[in-house]
This record gives structure tokens, sequence and C-alpha cells, in this order.
């Protein structure tokens, strides 16, 4: 249906295509059918009493009862007037629910800037890859310290942490406690020889806890192992808390005065 231009500004003042193309055919007539109205303005008959009969309850429309009924537009400017002051009115309810709305979220919304979720700074891992990924950031992160307990299963393989030596290369100190099974892997005690040789400090003690590795006393890492199961999958956690790793570091610091120094040979 091809739609005079009169129709586009009463589409934008919110008439359907059926109701601007009817009013605007109205507009050429004195009076006009149903049948009349459907031709000039190219709509379906079926459809077309429907559409008047909206249009006459907008007040756009008059409808002069008989058989046929016949129909006959409101002037433009009083229909137009009418169009505006439902689009005002419709606009005035929008600005009011906006009002309310910016009301009621302004509150949640100044608060949530200063909320923090209390578990942001934990993560857990348990893929190995991604275990391996993330241990290699933060070590690779280091700046001062690096406190380590050492005992497998390993996430990264001693003799393949290329960014342990790095580390150590670029002066930080880095201390190690590994547990006494270490012993039993030859490929792992030639590593542990690697790093004491270009730097590291390491002890051994007969048994750990867990494995653990504190960073410039603001994140610790930690195996979580299934008290009842004892699996040996690696599942870690993260804490991003300098009171947290600074109390891990005291518990550190036990096991190394217990410890004995490492021995490759």
């Amino acid at each position: 249906m091809n739609q005079p231009a009169e129709t586009t500004p009463l589409l934008n003042l919110g008439l359907t295509s059926y109701e601007a193309g009817a009013y605007v055919a109205l507009t050429r007539r004195e009076r006009a059918t149903g049948a009349e109205v459907a031709r000039i303005a190219g709509l379906p008959r079926q459809r077309i009493y429907d559409v008047l009969n909206g249009l006459v309850d907008r007040g756009l429309a008059t409808v002069e009862p008989g058989r046929p009924a016949r129909y006959t537009a409101v002037a433009p400017e009083e229909a137009i007037g009418r169009l505006l002051d439902a689009r005002r009115a419709e606009l005035g309810e929008i600005e009011r629910d906006a009002a309310r709305a910016v009301a009621l979220l302004t509150p949640a919304y100044h608060a949530g800037r200063s909320e923090t979720d209390p578990l942001n700074y934990i993560d857990v891992l348990r893929d190995p890859a991604a275990i391996g990924k993330r241990f290699a950031e933060l070590q690779a992160s280091a700046e001062r310290e690096l406190l380590i307990f050492t005992k497998p299963p390993y996430a990264v393989e001693p003799g393949e942490n290329v960014e342990g030596l790095d580390l150590l290369s670029r002066g930080v100190v880095a201390r190690s406690v590994y547990e006494r099974s270490v012993y039993d892997n030859p490929a792992v005690v030639a590593a542990v020889g690697r790093f004491i040789e270009v730097g590291e400090q390491a002890r051994v003690v007969e048994r750990l806890p867990l494995k653990l590795v504190v960073i410039d006393e603001r994140v610790a890492l930690f195996t979580m192992e299934d008290p009842v199961a004892g699996s040996t999958d690696l599942t870690i956690m993260i804490v991003e808390h300098p009171g947290f790793a600074g109390l891990l570091k005291l518990a550190f610091e036990n096991a190394w005065e217990a410890g004995e120094p490492f021995s490759s040979t």
C-alpha cells in the first residue's frame, strides 16, 4: 500500500498506518462510506470499519448512522491538536515514570559504588592448566619475596619452572621448604639444586600439611585436599589479602626454623 505523504506526521503522532491512511482519505471527501474510504486509501475492506470506528473513538472523525454509515473527518487543526494532547499526556506519564525510576535506583547506585563483594579477593582453581597459568602469572609479579612449601603432586614440575629461575636472577628472595619425599625423585632433586645455585634458599622437613606460596606478603596460594578421600587432584585457593598472607608467613617461618638444609647429594 502506497501511503500519501500526509500520513508520515500522523504516524509520528501515534496513528497506525491504516488509521493514518483512512483519515487522509476522509479529508478528501465531505462524507464517505467505508467502502469509499477503503478504495481511496487502498485499505482492505474487511478491516475498514474497525479502522474508521477507531478514528471516531479518538475524536478524529464523526459517523452518521445509516445504511451504509457515512464518516466525516474532523478538521485537521482539531484532529492534530487532539493527537498532540494525547502524546503530551503520554510523555508526561513517561517523565513521571522516569522520575520514579531515578528516585528508586539512585540510593542503590550510590550504595553500590562503595559496596564490594566480600569474596572478590578469593579464587578457587581446579583445572591443572589454569592452575599452572595462574601460578606463573603471580610468581612473575613477585617483587621482593617468595615463600614456598613444596610437596607432590606438582602443578608445574620444578624442572619446568623457568619463571622461578628468572625471579632469582632479578634478585627476588626465594625461600622454599620441601617435604622430605622430594628426595624420592632424582629429577626434582636436580631441579632444586639448580635453584639453589642461582640463589634459592632451601630447607627440608619431614612432612608439610599442604603446598603453599606466599608472595610479597600480599597474596597466598595453597592446596586443599579432600580430608576424607585424600584425592591427589589439585584444588588451589588464591587469597589476595595482606593480613591472611602475613598469617601464613608466620606459619612458614615456624617450618623454616624447624627444617634442615636441603642436600642434593
